[in-house]
């Protein structure tokens, strides 16, 4: 959960990724992982090969697809974490096919929204109420990792940056890094004290 709000607030726009589940439990998703895309204030539009090199890796990691390939997850920028009609559009048409997939919003403020698809048998969709597990071992926190993870992955599409054409910025990843200057005159200060 860390990882997705790191996610989510990092950039001003929508980010989204595949949920990584637990090999014994579907629903745990341990893992948030992005691939290449092109992020709006209310869309997110996946690279189609970044999904197949993604497919690719997992498989080659001895993961299942109902382990990486049936939760969806994003963030909205705004408060309402409700999906959109592009939302539902781009679950129906990724999804779809699948027997069963999820998708899952955060949005600003942490409200969040889940909804399972069943689409063996009779057809459904149920609304699941979703908690952060902490009685088992995750990873500690990695911003520097999720930071680079985001740079490679999100460019900006923002249409009313210029009237023609749209704008499309990547992220520049030297802001995130202090400089060495600072971080050695903020290491000398601390351990000169004592």
């Amino acid at each position: 959960m860390a990882k997705l709000l790191f996610l989510r607030d990092i950039g001003p726009t929508e980010v989204g990724g595949f949920g990584i589940s637990n090999a014994d439990d579907l629903l745990l998703v341990e893992d948030v992982q992005l691939v290449q895309q092109v992020c709006s204030a209310v869309s997110v539009e996946f690279d189609d090969d970044s999904v197949a090199d993604y497919f690719d890796e997992q498989v080659d990691c001895g993961r299942l697809p109902e382990q990486f390939a049936r939760i969806w997850i994003h963030t909205h920028p705004g408060k309402s974490p409700s999906p959109s009609g592009t939302d539902e559009e781009t679950f129906d048409r990724c999804f779809g096919g699948s027997d069963w997939c999820v998708m899952y919003i955060l949005a600003q403020g942490g409200n969040s929204y889940a909804r399972a698809r069943f689409n063996v048998g009779p057809s459904f969709d149920r609304r699941l109420r979703c908690r952060t597990q902490l009685d088992c071992e995750f990873p500690s926190s990695d911003q520097e990792a999720w930071f680079l993870e985001y740079c490679e992955n999100v460019s900006i599409h923002d249409p009313f940056l210029s009237q023609n054409p749209p704008v499309t910025q990547s992220i520049d990843v030297d802001w995130w890094r202090p400089s060495t200057v600072t971080f050695e005159r903020w290491t000398d200060e601390h351990s000169e004290v004592g």
